[in-house]
């Protein structure tokens, strides 16, 4: 069974890393949902040989199995065309159908631009967000992992003027029990999880804040009394030193920009992103669209075989699980 592979925006680097990735002979067999002459397209823009087959079972250098779905214009490299926006969406509607149908066992995602889906008229605020409202989920958390660190959210693609409101005491503890019950799926059973604060220092007792007073702290209070093995709440300033992170699986920040700029800083282009709460596997690359470098062949493949890597030891971590 395969891999469902949404490449994402047509004018960016996605359909590049199917077809180089495609070169590969030792590879995970994956299911495109694109544009076949989309790809073909590109293949002649890099000058790298490949043919649409039927099965995705194959594994000779080149080959690439597409699920069809139309782009609505022609894709331009590096030129972001609206008119595209509902053929993106488009390919995640698809896909996740496969995925909820058991026909493919893990969806990997490409990198989208949130800007020109919501300047066609489209509300939308990000994979994440999309995936859980289109599979009924009512929670999901966003995580981020490369070596050596594993950083989740309690909140992601919002305002950091919204993100205070956010951190409830039902919110954050529906986020810690999904990140604990993921873990396991990891291999990791009772996790270690650090909680950072909301604030600078944690809120100085008060003096800079009162969420980690009034909410997270007691919350991590009432956790470990329950068996969760949680630390915090951390000033985020000192969270990610190498004492701090001594024997912690996963770090929980409060929002976006608190916690990914360290991990994108560790592992840039070697980091996969991973969402937690789905009813099927989803992981992506830690990348944006690099209009730039769209058809150059100038690309690093490492984040796209991260997001593979993670998403087949899931896969087979699951097969195990059943087994026991």
């Amino acid at each position: 069974m395969s891999i469902a592979f949404t490449p994402g925006d047509p004018a960016g680097i996605g359909p590049d890393l199917a077809v180089i990735y495609s070169q590969k002979v030792n590879r995970q067999s994956l299911l495109v949902f694109t544009d076949p002459d989309l790809l073909t397209d590109r293949a002649k823009i890099l000058n790298l040989p490949i043919n649409i087959v039927d099965s995705d079972n194959t594994y000779r250098p080149g080959d690439i199995c597409v699920y069809p779905v139309y782009t609505r214009a022609k894709a331009v490299c590096g030129e972001l065309d609206s008119s595209n926006s509902q053929f993106v969406l488009d390919t995640l509607n698809e896909a996740t159908k496969h995925c909820l149908g058991s026909n493919s066992e893990a969806l990997v995602t490409g990198p989208i631009s949130k800007e020109i889906i919501n300047a066609s008229g489209i509300d939308f605020s990000g994979h994440t967000e999309y995936l859980a409202k289109l599979t009924g989920t009512k929670k999901t958390v966003m995580m981020l992992a490369t070596e050596g660190l594993r950083v989740a959210l309690a909140t992601t693609h919002i305002a950091l003027k919204d993100v205070p409101k956010n951190i409830t005491h039902s919110s954050l503890r529906d986020t810690i029990s999904i990140v604990n019950k993921s873990m396991i799926k990891f291999g990791i059973n009772n996790p270690t999880i650090l909680v950072c604060g909301l604030n600078p220092h944690a809120g100085e007792g008060g003096y800079l804040g009162s969420e980690e007073i009034e909410i997270i702290n007691p919350l991590i209070n009432e956790l470990n009394s329950k068996g969760y093995n949680l630390i915090g709440s951390v000033p985020a300033d000192t969270a990610f030193t190498a004492k701090s992170l001594e024997g912690v699986d996963v770090v929980l920040s409060m929002f976006h920009d608190q916690g990914l700029p360290v991990l994108k800083t560790l592992g840039f282009n070697n980091a996969v992103n991973i969402t937690l709460g789905l009813p099927f596997i989803r992981t992506s690359v830690d990348h944006g669209t690099a209009l730039n470098l769209a058809g150059t062949g100038n690309i690093n493949l490492g984040s796209m075989k991260e997001a593979i890597f993670y998403a087949q030891m899931l896969i087979n971590n699951a097969h195990e699980n059943k087994k026991a």
